[in-house]
């Protein structure tokens, strides 16, 4: 085992200047929100590497969103695969690389759109892949599932279900996403979404004819009050009513009132007791004569810190000490990602494997070049000395 682990190592040492490459080519290639064309030659890029090294692939359309790319190395028949996670989009506009190409500084930090979230990461992915491939080891077969559209959560394509069907039967992941300057990983992420409760009432002159009137704001102030009350910060339960829309001036009693709700999450049965008591609140009345609908306008799942994600990530921890590298600390932040789906499918993961740096989806953005083959030696042991 120690021989092939010095073997991965030599590998990613002689390979250096082909990952950088890499990554350059990546970061130049732009890949934001407004440029499905830009993720589509970021796939275009990464299957042509997958090529190279045998990796099978395979890209599944999204519509007016960024396709997902499927990688399969290995026959996946065989045992369960391992997943290798990230998204192939960025938060940048157009323009964003012309103006601030990849450049690696004389402090050994990586700058550009994406250096860091996530097309570092993605060059640590293949190249865990093609380091296991290269010294010939057939353990078991490794699944690449890389979104086009992440930085959007997936809101107008439906890749949350084709990458949790993908993931199905995985005995385990990583997810290549931002890595942190000390060097933590990521085992556990908030959830969260927003709901918006419409409310209709009966609009009447306050002065002529209040009986008239049924106030969709004081329905409002109901729920609002009701809703606010359930709050209980030292689980993570947040539920902020944070934007009332309604009334037309002070003598009117209005028909109409909106509230947008804002709710956050670090559990599948803390998510489920925001939604029954939003529902709950949502089917009550205080005013008769009202009518109250919820619309769900976002959901984000959370990942959970399951006995399976910290197995994984005691095993990361002690491949680090046989890599002679420091054991990561573990993080539990409240940012998204699609690691969440695969813990919510029953699968360890491990988030925050990309490159390590700092202020990402700001034009300050940058990564520690170091962290790429470090991080990359790592991912690739990993994968290798997993039993289970």
């Amino acid at each position: 085992m120690k021989q092939e682990l010095e073997r991965i190592r030599d590998y990613i040492s002689h390979h250096r200047q082909d990952m950088l490459r890499l990554w350059e080519e990546l970061v130049n290639t732009e890949s934001g929100p407004q440029q499905k064309e830009g993720v589509e030659m970021v796939i275009g890029i990464l299957r042509r590497e997958m090529a190279v090294s045998g990796i099978q692939s395979q890209v599944l359309p999204m519509g007016k969103a960024g396709s997902l790319l499927i990688g399969s190395w290995g026959e996946l028949g065989d045992r369960p695969p391992f997943l290798l996670i990230g998204h192939t989009d960025t938060v940048f506009a157009p323009g964003a690389a012309q103006e601030t190409p990849f450049r690696i500084d004389p402090e050994g930090r990586a700058h550009g759109p994406g250096c860091l979230d996530m097309k570092g990461g993605l060059v640590i992915a293949l190249y865990a892949a093609k380091a296991l491939a290269a010294i010939g080891w057939r353990g078991r077969p490794l699944k690449f599932i890389l979104a086009g559209d992440e930085e959007t959560m997936h809101m107008s394509s439906g890749a949350k279900q084709a990458m949790a069907d993908e993931m199905a039967g995985a005995v385990a992941a990583f997810n290549f996403e931002t890595g942190y300057p000390d060097g933590q990983v990521v085992i556990g992420r908030m959830g969260g979404g927003i709901a918006q409760i419409e409310i209709s009432g009966v609009a009447a002159h306050s002065g002529l004819a209040p009986e008239k009137g049924r106030s969709a704001i004081l329905e409002a102030a109901r729920i609002v009050m009701e809703l606010e009350a359930l709050n209980d910060i030292p689980r993570g339960k947040l539920i902020n009513c944070g934007l009332i829309q309604g009334g037309l001036g002070e003598n009117t009693i209005p028909d109409a009132c909106t509230i947008n709700i804002g709710y956050r999450f670090p559990s599948e049965a803390i998510d489920r007791e925001i939604s029954q008591a939003i529902n709950a609140a949502v089917n009550r009345h205080f005013v008769e004569g009202t009518q109250i609908r919820r619309i769900q306008k976002m959901h984000i799942d959370c990942m959970e810190t399951t006995p399976g994600v910290s197995q994984l990530y005691e095993h990361l921890c002690q491949t680090a000490l046989a890599c002679e590298l420091e054991p990561p600390q573990a993080l539990r932040v409240n940012g998204g990602s699609d690691s969440s789906i695969a813990v919510s499918a029953g699968i360890p993961t491990v988030c925050g494997m990309g490159v390590r740096g700092e202020f990402n989806h700001t034009d300050q953005e940058y990564a520690q070049v170091e962290s790429l083959f470090e991080r990359c030696l790592l991912a690739a042991c990993a994968i290798r000395r997993l039993d289970w």
